[in-house]
């Protein structure tokens, strides 16, 4: 590790300061930025932890939808009654983060943030239509995810919730790398009140939704048979020592199909 300013702002406000100096990093969980930091692929001036700020953390059922606190822990959705009982698919998919330390210490707030990858929250937000609301404004997921480990977040802009619309149907499904549990593909379907939508993460350079399976699946029915045969184009998928691209995007192929049968047995 390194020198850095450590800051435990009491209030919003304070965080949104503190973190507008230059190079500073909010901590919000710390899953993955101290481990960078320990590996020196990141080297904030200043840490502003979110961990005093009283109001960041929670969830809420409203009408229709279901509002979690940026600082909410993946353990917390995982069992909220609340989220079970309105969105169980995104209960599931924050029961399969990582191992119970993970889950324990990290945030749904600081996973958008950090916008890994291959992290499962990014196709939850984009497989639901959330909006992801920050000190400043509200960012609807479809505008979020820019590029790799890039997100729309201005400097000292800070992530206060995300607002999730309930579906009728859904369902997350993730073809895990064994060891760190993050997705080598992951696939989030709904289909409710805004049609049919289909998030994916791990496969490219960040989450995106496919939206010929979309538009297959809102033209012909919210069946599994609906996109038998539809293919997604390998050319910019990620390959590395876990999956080539073309296994991707056969993954892609394979979990929507399973996810909408999943999502529509379950309804």
């Amino acid at each position: 590790m390194y020198t850095f300013d450590y800051q435990r702002p009491a209030d919003v406000a304070g965080a949104a300061r503190a973190g507008s100096t230059e190079d500073a990093r909010f901590l919000a969980g710390g899953q993955s930025l101290v481990q960078a930091m320990r590996m020196r692929l990141s080297q904030p001036s200043a840490l502003v932890d979110l961990g005093g700020i009283a109001g960041l953390a929670g969830i809420e059922a409203g009408a229709g939808t279901m509002k979690i606190g940026a600082m909410t822990r993946h353990s917390a959705v995982a069992r909220s009654a609340e989220v079970l009982r309105a969105i169980p698919a995104l209960a599931a998919l924050a029961g399969g983060i990582g191992d119970p330390m993970v889950r324990n210490a990290g945030t749904i707030g600081g996973s958008l943030a950090n916008a890994d990858p291959a992290a499962c929250y990014p196709a939850g937000v984009l497989g639901l239509g959330a909006t992801i609301r920050t000190d400043r404004r509200a960012i609807p997921a479809d505008d979020f995810f820019l590029g790799l480990f890039e997100t729309a977040l201005q400097p000292g802009e800070l992530i206060v919730s995300v607002e999730f619309p309930v579906p009728r149907q859904a369902a997350y499904l993730k073809f895990k790398q064994p060891a760190s549990r993050f997705a080598i593909v992951g696939v989030f379907v709904s289909h409710g009140s805004a049609g049919v939508r289909v998030g994916v993460t791990g496969a490219k350079a960040c989450a995106f939704r496919w939206t010929a399976a979309e538009q297959a699946l809102s033209a012909k029915g919210f069946a599994p048979g609906s996109i038998d045969g539809l293919s997604i184009d390998a050319s910019d998928m990620n390959a590395d020592l876990h999956a080539s691209a073309e296994y991707r995007a056969s993954l892609v192929a394979t979990l929507t199909r399973r996810a909408v049968a999943q999502a529509t047995a379950s309804a």
